[in-house]
């Protein structure tokens, strides 16, 4: 699944393919992708919009038009194509934007879970999924005093409840791992049980994670791609998803994965000891 490092890799590149564009017309191939309007009311109302910045809240893609902003939300495996001509289209496509000068953005999707919604100019803030979202990963917006309130306030393991996006957004299954095993905290460790120099590190670890993820370009797994059709370099610095039976840098002891709230987990079982009691 595309996580915060993956979707703000597309957006920049989608930012630099198709800022300035005008729609000449638009293809819905799946109507199911697209949650409102009806769909020959999003294509219909899509002709003629220029797409003049792209923006990025938690996972959601932001497209701000001339009279509309459209949400997308890539889900599992979604994927933009930009093409600079016309060219077969593959069973896996199912939006198409073609554009006044002859190119076109596709929207691909194999599961067919992401979303586009179509809202006012200046309502995507007010958007169902957007409104629950916490801050953004950044230090100025991601406080340390919310934060430790906010765990405070949790019984729940501190892996499933940053995967929620309510205490910070744009952790997935991938990052989540990496921060915890950054900040030595175990995946299962209730959140109000831990210390203030934990919540401090961990935070660190969070925007820390994200930062290095960003620019690195995401992280390749399986078959995710950004908008240029290029493969993200992360991978090469993860340090617990993906290791199984690899020895911890830190320690050498060989990381071990287990499910956690269904998710498929990875740790130290040295560096990442089970602590309940504060």
């Amino acid at each position: 699944m595309p996580e915060l490092p993956e979707v703000e890799t597309v957006r920049k590149g989608l930012t630099r393919l198709v800022t300035g564009k005008k729609i000449k017309k638009m293809q819905v191939l799946w109507p199911k992708i697209v949650e409102q309007p009806e769909a020959p009311i999003f294509e219909a109302s899509l002709i003629g919009e220029e797409i003049e910045s792209i923006d990025r809240r938690g996972k959601f893609l932001i497209f701000h038009l001339s009279h509309y902003e459209l949400i997308s939300h890539l889900r599992m495996e979604g994927k933009y194509q930009f093409v600079e001509k016309n060219e077969l289209i593959d069973k896996h496509t199912h939006i198409i934007f073609f554009f006044e000068d002859g190119s076109q953005l596709r929207y691909h999707d194999v599961r067919k879970f992401g979303r586009m919604t179509l809202v006012e100019k200046g309502a995507s803030a007010t958007y169902k999924g957007i409104m629950k979202l916490g801050p953004e990963p950044l230090p100025d917006q991601f406080l340390l005093d919310g934060f430790s309130l906010g765990l405070q306030k949790s019984h729940k393991a501190i892996k499933p409840l940053l995967l929620e996006q309510k205490l910070v957004t744009g952790l997935g299954n991938i990052y989540v791992d990496e921060a915890l095993w950054e900040a030595k905290i175990h995946p299962e460790q209730p959140a109000n049980t831990l210390k203030s120099k934990e919540i401090e590190l961990l935070r660190k670890s969070i925007i820390d994670v994200l930062s290095r993820a960003i620019e690195a370009g995401g992280t390749t797994i399986r078959s995710y791609l950004n908008a240029l059709g290029e493969s993200g370099n992360f991978q090469v610095a993860l340090h617990v998803y993906g290791q199984t039976g690899k020895p911890c840098i830190r320690c050498h002891t060989p990381i071990v994965k287990t499910k956690v709230a269904q998710r498929g987990t990875h740790y130290c079982p040295n560096c990442q000891k089970l602590r309940i009691k504060k």
